[in-house]
């Protein structure tokens, strides 16, 4: 039986409303809830790898405040339109010092942080040097590479104003060998 002219268009017209909505909710989501994000290079290792593709969650810090710890992705300060991901080190109104390696938080050592507490910081850059006590401004992150090492972070250049802070990040999701939550 053929066809009716008039049922081809409605299932065209049909088919065209279902893509348009599912696009429009795509970007709805990625802008406000989830994204997708690529590792470009070693500052993270070993836990984000080069070429690491992780997901954002852009909503959690509606929710509550960023803590000490969280893999975070932001602008980087000194040019916006480029996302940096770093660990959550210091939060604003707190003193921080590089001590031996380590860091202390407000005159005492930090403890129950597990990669921030293994990992042996390097005294670099004007916001990180041996001896020198920095106070974070309220309002003002301070982000630090897990390879201290190789890592361009707030030791070099300073704080991240929360305004420029862009999410949390939740997971690997490819390569499929490294997919796993963060923490």
């Amino acid at each position: 039986m053929p066809r009716h002219p008039q049922a081809a268009k409605s299932a065209r017209r049909e088919f065209l409303e279902s893509l348009l909505w599912a696009v429009a909710v795509a970007l709805l989501i990625r802008t406000f809830v989830i994204a997708p994000f690529k590792i470009p290079s070693g500052s993270m290792r070993p836990t984000l790898m080069e070429g690491d593709r992780i997901l954002v969650s852009k909503f959690i810090y509606r929710f509550h405040e960023p803590q000490r710890g969280d893999i975070i992705v932001f602008r980087y300060p000194e040019d916006p339109k480029r996302p940096f991901i770093k660990r959550l080190a210091g939060l604003g109104g707190e003193a921080l010092e590089i001590r031996d390696g380590r860091l202390v938080i407000n005159g005492t050592p930090l403890a129950g942080h597990s990669v921030l507490t293994a990992t042996a910081y390097l005294n670099r850059g004007g916001f990180g040097e041996e001896g020198r006590q920095i106070e974070i401004p309220p309002g003002q992150l301070y982000v630090l590479g897990d390879n201290t090492s190789f890592s361009h972070d707030s030791r070099f250049w300073g704080f991240v104003p929360r305004r420029l802070l862009i999410g949390r990040a939740l997971c690997i999701f490819w390569p499929l060998n490294r997919i796993r939550l963060l923490r």
